[in-house]
Formats: structure tokens, sequence, C-alpha cells
């Protein structure tokens, strides 16, 4: 015998080491050998004759395989089946059918499945024992709801889910994987149905080399593949060589047909003791695999094992629409932030303040670990990014390097090993350009991707054959394919490539009509600002007559009536003397009515002054100074939360926590008063849509006392308007609240207030952090 045939023989190939290196070249195909569970006939096709036996049907039925070679079916069968049979013959391809049958002329004549199909020149009839105690009971109704909710399933990943699990429903194994395949071969766990004792393997990743290329070729020929009992004996076929070629009959449609024992190595490290597999194939493509696992030998009858196979084609033939489902939502996820993205940008004089701003924000466009707006020399990072001196490394790389508009990577340190530095934030990014100008970008980052995959199982040691090598297990095979990943990010999508495509045309067209909008202010700059300077001077000049002129007359009337009263009391009577003190109590409100006004005016014109304010010492100042006050209308004042320092105009900033205090401690018919002040929850948004977030601080003054109708809650925000008499809870003008508001309008902020009648009230304020 040659060579060729010592390596293709069935003793040689289990003597084989079990290494990764010799995978790619064993020749699984041509095993010369089957699983033992049946046995195997090949028929020679002209003359109906045995020419191939397992050695295994002298345990089987009682005779020996070398005993069958050249003789007929009518050895074991009757003459009724030979019949069935050779009617079945003349249509035979590569697809099986199935016939079941007695085997009449062996003792006790066992029933037997007998699988047939034509391949490789060669009839042949694989028979697999029919097991009594195996399930094969078919739930058809639960089949149809299962069936149902694969096709209504929205999701890949839901209808992953809920194959694996009515695979395991249907036949009973300890576990069941949906295993899908990357670009680059390697595989992941994403969906698992599996007995509560089981450590979970979804999420795991695997390398190529575990399914080696040979392996891949046979899933795309033959759907299925089982095998009860991982630890079987193979039977050799008798003879070893096909009759007409130097080696073995190809094998692969068979059923019965020995596997790697490699794979069997791999699976008895995994601890199983049976496992089936299921192909799942996309246009001629495998996509991915059903993997079936169980503890112990397990054998599931052919019949169900159909079952499978017909929902794993069904599986493969719906698997694009549920993709073009994904991508479809993922689209138009992208297509929404980058609208409600696009419109706060038009609402902002500056666009890269529409950026990251407000909700959503540029680092929302993608799915990705953060984003740095990089513009004009300044750096603006969301979410987890590399530091700012690293990004201006990467600024400047790009600058060299990089002279498209749009690049993108999933491996940055491929281009530069500088990018080791970054890989745990920033293994992968992309970057448009924002200007002709080298140097302004905005930057999408992916973290390296081993970082985002945990390992769901218990931590394992590494068993070592006898030459030293080490065994594969799932935790070997996780950390192989961690190797091959090193310094990579999840891959970036076409679609998301477009995507920012987009985002960087329209921010361009933004650029450009906001330089052609200030080119045409430019013209009329100097006469509006020669307008606004003559509107200013009016309007100084207005409120020094309101200040002086105004007011002069009004201290006459009320000095007038001051001196009427003392002079001349006891020369009028009762009535006299009230309409007097009317005119005086009228005055001194006119004089204060006009003082708001002008208040008022000048909080719209005046700039603001803005300076680093620690709120809280602000707050506490402000409680110290109005303590007499406090003191006398027994009103207790506590600062429920530590006050932030930030940048904001101290002096409205004061101005206001003074009105709300004070309408607090006014507004109040307890004995005694209590008034809280603090910062909101997280969460807490205003009428406007400002709120406890990365861009403002709420803060709030809570009080015990008379509340407000929730129908007056906008109309106590109008000048000069009162829900009160005059002389009710220390009068006031209805100036205050209007007032606070402005000022708080004028750092970006709303104010606003949650009430009703006799539960005291809430005062909420926001402000800008980025003034």
């Amino acid at each position: 015998m040659d060579r060729e045939t010592i390596i293709y023989s069935d003793e040689s190939l289990l003597n084989t080491p079990v290494t990764l290196t010799n995978c790619d070249r064993e020749p699984i195909h041509i095993p010369g050998s089957v699983q033992p569970y049946g046995f195997l006939l090949c028929l020679e096709p002209e003359t109906g004759r045995v020419v191939h036996a397992s050695e295994n049907t002298l345990a089987l039925i009682g005779t020996p395989a070398e005993d069958l070679i050249g003789r007929g079916l009518d050895t074991v069968l009757g003459a009724g089946t030979i019949a069935e049979i050779e009617q079945l013959l003349p249509s035979l391809t590569e697809v099986t059918k199935l016939l079941g049958a007695r085997l009449e002329n062996v003792a006790g004549q066992p029933f037997y499945k007998i699988i047939m199909h034509r391949y490789d020149g060669l009839l042949w009839l694989e028979f697999e024992p029919v097991d009594e105690t195996s399930a094969s009971v078919l739930d058809l109704p639960s089949l149809n709801l299962a069936l149902g909710q694969m096709m209504g399933a929205a999701a890949v990943l839901e209808f992953c889910q809920l194959a694996v699990d009515q695979v395991r429903d249907i036949t009973g194994f300890d576990r069941v994987l949906m295993y899908k395949f990357a670009e680059d071969a390697s595989g992941e766990v994403v969906a698992e149905a599996k007995h509560d004792d089981l450590e979970p393997f979804l999420g795991l990743h695997y390398p190529a080399t575990d399914i080696p290329q040979q392996a891949r070729a046979l899933y795309l020929k033959n759907w299925l593949r089982f095998i009860p009992n991982v630890d079987y004996v193979p039977a050799k076929l008798v003879p070893v060589l096909h009759p007409t070629a130097n080696r073995p009959p190809d094998m692969t449609y068979a059923v019965l047909r020995s596997v790697s024992p490699i794979h069997l190595e791999y699976m008895r490290n995994m601890g199983v003791g049976a496992t089936m597999t299921i192909s799942i194939i996309q246009d001629d493509v495998l996509w991915g695999l059903i993997t079936c696992h169980h503890i112990t030998p397990r054998l599931v009858s052919y019949e169900l094992r159909e079952l499978c196979l017909f929902l794993g084609k069904t599986f493969s033939a719906l698997l694009k629409t549920k993709q073009q489902q994904d991508e479809q939502a993922y689209r138009l996820h992208i297509r929404n932030i980058q609208v409600r993205l696009f419109e706060l940008v038009g609402r902002h004089s500056n666009f890269v303040e529409g950026l990251y701003q407000r909700m959503p924000t540029i680092r929302d466009a993608f799915s990705c670990g953060g984003a740095a707006i990089c513009f004009e020399g300044d750096i603006i990072s969301l979410g987890v990014t590399p530091t700012q001196e690293q990004i201006r490394d990467l600024i400047e790389w790009l600058k060299v390097n990089v002279q498209d508009n749009v690049f993108y990577t999933d491996s940055y340190v491929k281009h530069n090993p500088e990018g080791l530095a970054i890989r745990g934030v920033a293994s992968g990014f992309i970057a448009i350009s924002l200007a002709q100008e080298a140097g302004d970008y905005i930057i999408w980052f992916r973290p390296e991707q081993i970082q985002t995959v945990t390992w769901a199982g218990k931590a394992q040691k590494a068993e070592v054959l006898q030459d030293g090598q080490l065994k594969l297990s799932p935790r070997q095979s996780f950390e192989a394919w961690a190797q091959t990943v090193v310094n990579t990010s999840a891959p970036w999508l076409p679609l998301e490539i477009e995507a920012a495509k987009e985002i960087r045309l329209h921010l361009s067209d933004v650029r450009l009509k906001v330089f052609n909008e200030l080119q045409t202010r430019a013209a009329s700059l100097a006469r509006l600002n020669s307008e606004l300077e003559r509107s200013n001077d009016e309007l100084d000049s207005f409120a020094y007559v309101a200040s002086h002129d105004l007011k002069e007359p009004l201290r006459g009337i009320h000095n007038y009536s001051i001196f009427l009263l003392e002079d001349y009391a006891d020369k009028l009577d009762s009535e006299g003397v009230g309409r007097l003190q009317t005119l005086v109590r009228l005055s001194q409100r006119m004089e204060a009515l006009i003082e708001s006004l002008l208040q008022l005016s000048r909080v719209g014109r005046q700039e603001m002054t803005v300076t680093e304010t620690n709120v809280q010492e602000l707050v506490e100042d402000l409680v110290d100074l109005l303590h007499p006050r406090f003191e006398q209308t027994n009103t207790h004042v506590t600062i429920v939360d530590p006050l932030p320092t930030f940048r904001c105009d101290a002096v409205r900033v004061r101005e206001v926590f003074n009105n709300l205090l004070t309408n607090a401690m006014r507004y109040s018919n307890h004995p005694e008063k209590q008034i809280r002040v603090g910062l909101a929850p997280e969460g807490t948004l205003g009428p406007k849509g400002t709120g406890q977030r990365d861009n403002f601080y709420v803060f709030y003054v809570q009080d015990n006392g008379i509340g407000i109708d929730p129908r007056h809650h906008e109309a106590i925000f109008k000048i000069f308007k009162r829900l009160h008499p005059q002389e009710k809870y220390g009068g006031g003008t209805g100036a205050g609240l209007p007032i606070a508001r402005k000022m708080v309008e004028k750092q970006d902020g709303e104010l606003w207030v949650e009430s009703g009648l006799g539960q005291g009230a809430t005062f909420y304020f926001s402000l800008s952090k980025h003034l």
C-alpha cells in the first residue's frame, strides 16, 4: 500500500496528534469509517451488490462485513422491502430519502430507518436503529405557534433566540446555541437556550481556526451533522478504499460519517456527550450554526432531526428579511438623531453649540463609546474618549496622513503604532473634516472589541496532553480569539459611513450659510451699531426722565399729602383724612411701580458679569443678611444639598434667590415657616426642556406656605400681576417674579413653579453651565 493510502487509513487518522495546525489538512470528508450507532452498506449502482460495509455489522446484525461484500440486499432485507428500495433508486441524488423497514433476514427482525442517497458513484444505504425510548412525538400546534413567533420576530437577535428555544424544545438537548460568523470567519454565540445548571456561553467569541475550512465546506453541502455519543469508537469501512479510486469513498452526505478526532476531543473538553449541528446558510454563504450539546449520549430520532433541519432552512430563508428589519430600524434611528441634531444646529448662532449643548448630542449619532468636537483649537469631549492631549496627537496624525474628508478604521494601531496608548477607548474611529483648513474635525470613537466582551463562564484550567500540547476548550478558544482581535474595535457599518458623510455635508452647508450671512450682515453692522447706540441713548434718556422727572412730582404729591395730614387733620372730618391717607398710599405704590419697571428694563439692557461663583456661599450670605426678617417671622431656612461652584452672573443669581426666599417667607399662614433650598434631582426638566443634566444646574426653593392654584402658575410671572389684595401678605408690586424670570432667561435658563392650593410651593430655576 502506498503512502497516500496509509494517510487515509482510519488507524493513522486516529493516531494523528490533536493540534490546530493540522486541522485544515485533515480529509474529514473521506474518513473511511462511520459512527457505530448505525451501519452502512454501499452498493454498486449497476449490479446492486454491496461494495462497502461498515465493520460493526457483526455487532449489530450478526453478520461480518466481509461476508456482505459482493452480495445483494437479500442478506438482510425481505423481498418487499427490496422492491420498495429498487423503486426509489432511479430517483436518488445526494438528497436523502427515508424508508422504515424490518430486517427480515436478521435474527429478531429489528426495525431500522434506511436513509438512502446517491453520491461519488455509489448508492448509500445507512441503517439507523429506531430507539423506542427516544422522544419522537411531534406537537404540531406548538410548532405552528413557534414558527409564527419566529416569523413575527422584530430583530435578528430575537429571531435567533426563538430558533434555539424551539430546537431545544424539539430535541431535549441540554444546551442549544446560535453561533454567528463574522467577516473574518471568527464566531460569536448570539443566542442560547440551556439547562439552568450549565454555565452560559452567550456572548463568547471563538477564532476562525475552531472550524477549519474543509469543515465549513461540508456544512454548506450537508446541512445537519449528528453525533449521539462523542466517545464512540469508529467502525471502519470494509474495504477502506473506493472501488474505482485510490481513496476512501466521499462521505460528504452520509449521516453516519465519522468525524474528526480533533472535534471529538474539543467536545469532550467541553463536557459534551452528544452534539448536533444545523447549518444556517444565506446566499450560498455559511452565516452561522445552530449547535446542540448534551451532557450525556443522546440518540434523537431521524424524524426529529429532519424537523430541526426544516427549522434551520426556514430560519435561513427568513434571515435576510430580519437583517433588513434590523438595518432599517438602525437606519431610522440614525436618521431621527440626524434630524434632531440638524434642528439644534440650526437654532444656534454658533452651530457647534447645537452639537453638544442639548440632547441628542453628536455622540448619539452612532453606536460608539464617545465623540469629540475639535473646532478652532477647542476640543469638546462627550462620553468615553482619549484625553485632550491624545486627541490633539490624533488630529496632527490626521492632518499629515489623511487627505479624505471622511476617514474610518477599526484598528488605528495598524495605521499608527502610537494608537496603542488609546486602544482601550479608541481602537477604531470615524473622523470627518469640518473645513478646508486642517484641524477641525468631529471624531467618533469605539473601544477595543475584547474590552466589550465579558467571559460568561467560570475559570477553567488548561489540560495538557502527553506531547505537551494544550487541549482545546471554550476558555482557550476565547483567549485565542482575543489574540486575533487585539487593537481592533467593532467594524463600522456602511450605513454609518454614509451617515457620517451626510453629517459632514450638512455642517459644511451650515458653515457656508453662516459665512454668507456674516458677509451680508457685515455691510450693515456699522449702521446697526449706530442705530443701537442711538436707541440706547434714547432708552437711557427715558430712564433718566422716569427716575427723576416722573418721580419728582410723585414725591411732591406724597410730601404735600403728609403736610396736609399733619397740619389740617384736626380741621377735616374722618372722610377727608381717609382720602389724604389713600393719596399717600397710592403715591408710594406709584413710585414702587416705576422703580420695578426700571429694574425690569435694566435686566434686559445691562450686560452680564460672569464670574466663577460659589453658590453655596452666596446663598449662605443671603440667608445671613435676611436673618433679622426670618427671625421676626419665625422662618427657618435649610440648605438641603451642597450647592455647586460654576460660572454665572453672581449679582443676578443673588437677586433671584433673594426674591424667592422673601416670597416664601411672605406667602405663608403657618406660625412656623419652613424653607428648603437645594439642587433638583437628576432628570428634573423645565417646560422648555432644560434640566438637571450635563449642561444645566437646576436649583429649587420650597416652602410650606399657602400654595398657588395650578391655573395661576403662568399668571404670577406677568408684570404687576398679583393674586391677592394689595394689603395682604406684605404688599408688593407684582414685579418680583417677572424680574427674576428675566434674570434666569438671560443666563439661558428658565424659572417655573410646582404647587397647589394649601400645599406649599416649589420654585425651580435652571442655569447654564457654559456661560
